[in-house]
């Protein structure tokens, strides 16, 4: 049971009730508007920056594949991603809320299931980090629905069996369960394997992006062979362009060592993001084969910025922080005869508007399950409707640091705190993407305000799991 919203907590909604109108109107539902309910295709890539594309300004990489999806569908210049690394983002999508809501998640989980702030610390020595089995889940949400369920690629959403995705709503699940592996070895820094299907370990021989595009390939077949005719959900989080920095040609008998683990250069991360490109492609090109691409619902995205191998152009900052360089993402969308060719859109949008547009796609009501962070971004874009102002909010935490940030239409205020160390900018936008200006001294109520927002937002997400 859900507690009665106050007028606090209405200050810090995602959108205004006259945004969500303005998005609202006149836009006829995704759902609705498709001939029958859609598969699901959901492709996200691994601390991929916003200029890691060619259909977002990338130069020196070549991604015909990715960028082929963008001139089929429709290209999202201000998506965000809810955070700034791994985990916490994997959170958002699969709850469709939040991440702070769930607890423990605020972080990337460390190698060997190590909690990395007082919150994950405590979980982690309870043997209880990850991403409980009891929290309403999009895959859970389809199977309702009837659909088959699959994952392959990268969990990092907790170690421990009782986190595993087969407790979440996917029939099948080919991947590791943490942040990053050798691509050859699929074995952590430490040695420790953690390639799993279902709920055992296994071995397999291939790069490991190969094999996350194998097991795609394999599932659409498998569909098209299927007797029943029912909708398919397909997660596909590949561990690239995530370190150590393998290309599909650099295998080596032994286990990278701690200190080679994130040596590389620009160069060994493109071809990563190359090697990617070609695996999407595959997917695709199987999605026309069967048969299944004109009824299919693709999306791809990044799970967080890039780090300092990857651009984050024209943002400043990289993963793991909340400069729009940690966050401010690629994201496309296809859907045939639904989402118009070559369309971008500049409204602002989140992680948390895949999962609500995924449910409002497939005929769930939004809130069905519990109520959603999220907005149907799709039916937005297949209106062509102008962008409207809402309010974004981040919360990411490792250590003794804590980035806080809030987008509120174009003005953005950010903070970070480090031990007793603490600093505060301010900045627009829509003037200054880069975010080089700090206005903080120059618009004193308009900081004050969206740090206000902030505040209330942080009391109304702020989870009980674990506590006293």
């Amino acid at each position: 049971m859900h507690a009665t919203v106050t007028r606090r907590q209405l200050l810090v909604r995602t959108a205004s009730a006259a945004a969500l109108a303005a998005l609202g109107a006149g836009c006829q539902s995704a759902a609705a508007r498709a001939a029958r309910r859609p598969n699901v295709l959901v492709i996200l890539s691994d601390d991929q920056g916003y200029g890691d594309l060619g259909c977002y300004g990338g130069t020196d990489l070549a991604t015909p594949h990715v960028d082929g999806l963008a001139s089929e569908g429709v290209r999202f210049t201000n998506y965000y991603s809810a955070g700034a690394e791994c985990t916490p983002t994997r959170t958002a999508f699969l709850t469709g809320r939040y991440f702070h809501r769930v607890g423990g998640m605020e972080c990337a989980i460390g190698t060997d299931n190590v909690g990395r702030y007082d919150d994950a610390i405590r979980l982690a020595e309870a043997h209880d980090l990850g991403l409980p089995a009891s929290m309403p889940t999009l895959p859970r949400m389809l199977k309702d629905r009837g659909y088959a369920t699959a994952g392959y690629g990268k969990w990092h959403l907790g170690y421990e069996p009782k986190f595993l995705p087969m407790h979440h709503g996917f029939d099948h699940f080919v991947g590791v369960l943490g942040g990053n592996c050798d691509y050859f070895h699929h074995a952590e820094v430490t040695g420790r394997k953690t390639l799993f299907e279902d709920d055992r370990p296994i071995e397999r021989e291939a790069h490991m992006t190969d094999l996350i595009t194998g097991e795609a390939v394999a599932f659409l077949e498998r569909r098209r062979k299927a007797a029943d005719a029912d909708p398919f959900f397909l997660y596909v989080p590949y561990t690239a362009p995530h370190s150590p920095y393998q290309g599909p040609d650099d295998r080596r008998p032994e286990l990278l060592s701690e200190e080679e683990w994130n040596k590389g250069d620009r160069a060994g991360y493109v071809r990563l993001v190359e090697h990617l490109d070609r695996g999407v492609g595959r997917i695709l090109k199987t999605l026309e084969a069967t048969g299944f691409a004109d009824d299919t619902l693709v999306i791809f995205a990044s799970d967080n910025g890039g780090n300092k191998k990857a651009s984050n152009a024209p943002f400043s900052g990289h993963k793991s922080s909340l400069y729009e360089g940690g966050v401010h993402v690629p994201c496309i969308a296809r859907w045939p005869g639904v989402l118009p060719a070559g369309r971008t859109c500049d409204q602002t949008c989140i992680t948390m508007d895949l999962t609500a547009s995924i449910a409002a796609a497939v005929g769930v009501p939004l809130g069905h399950y519990l109520p959603l962070d999220g907005i149907d971004i799709l039916a937005h874009a297949a209106a062509g409707k102008p962008a409207v102002a809402r309010n974004l909010f981040f919360r990411n935490r490792r250590g003794d640091r804590t980035w806080r940030a809030v987008r509120s239409g174009n003005l953005k205020y950010l903070s970070k705190t480090e031990g007793d160390a603490r600093e505060e900018w301010f900045f627009d936008l829509a003037a200054d993407p880069g975010e080089t200006r700090d206005l903080l001294a120059n618009r004193p109520d308009d900081a004050r305000r969206l740090k206000a927002l902030l505040a209330a937002w942080e009391r109304e997400v702020r989870h009980t799991r674990g506590r006293a």
